[in-house]
């Protein structure tokens, strides 16, 4: 069965922003390494794992409906930002952003009618959720502590997110 091309070529471009969203994490882990913020920098780099993750997921769906993956390359991500506050704002705008893309590729599957993209597409859906909840989450604890004049609120965070670990998703015969 040949996969929809108007979906194929979708679904390529949704691996290169996956693909970004990896980088740009990794950039961000870079950058916290390099003001010693080694807790944020582990969050970020398992963050960008998850990514990696993401876009390979996609990589295996569209091979496994018989279609092509065509990688398209990927934008140079931020190096620099002003705070961690600064940071996790970028963050969660880009998952926004992510999320945005999500929901026109369900869309759009809804539209040519391609149910099984459609379904696996609700994994995405739901995991945009808990990504934009992440984000926000730091985000808030971030503006509550006034990172700029606390920095022991700062360290004890850096703790916290340092005790994160990637636990790859369960194999999904599925998908």
């Amino acid at each position: 069965m040949a996969m929809n091309p108007k979906i194929e070529k979708e679904l390529n471009e949704q691996i290169m922003w996956e693909l970004y969203s990896s980088y740009m994490y990794l950039s961000m882990s870079s950058w916290y390494e390099s003001i010693g913020l080694k807790g944020f920098a582990n969050w970020e780099s398992v963050q960008a794992q998850e990514e990696l993750e993401h876009a390979m997921k996609f990589y295996s769906y569209i091979i496994s409906r018989g279609g092509r993956v065509k990688l398209q390359a990927i934008k140079e991500p931020p190096t620099e930002w002003e705070s961690p506050l600064d940071a996790f704002e970028a963050s969660l705008e880009h998952e926004k952003f992510v999320t945005s893309r999500i929901n026109l590729l369900v869309d759009l599957a809804i539209e040519e009618r391609d149910h099984p993209t459609n379904n696996m597409l609700q994994w995405y859906v739901d995991e945009q959720v808990e990504e934009e909840a992440n984000a926000e989450e730091i985000l808030n604890q971030l503006r509550l502590m006034g990172v700029q004049g606390n920095s022991g609120l700062l360290y004890m965070l850096d703790k916290e997110l340092a005790t994160r670990v990637y636990t790859p998703p369960a194999t999904d015969k599925k998908n």
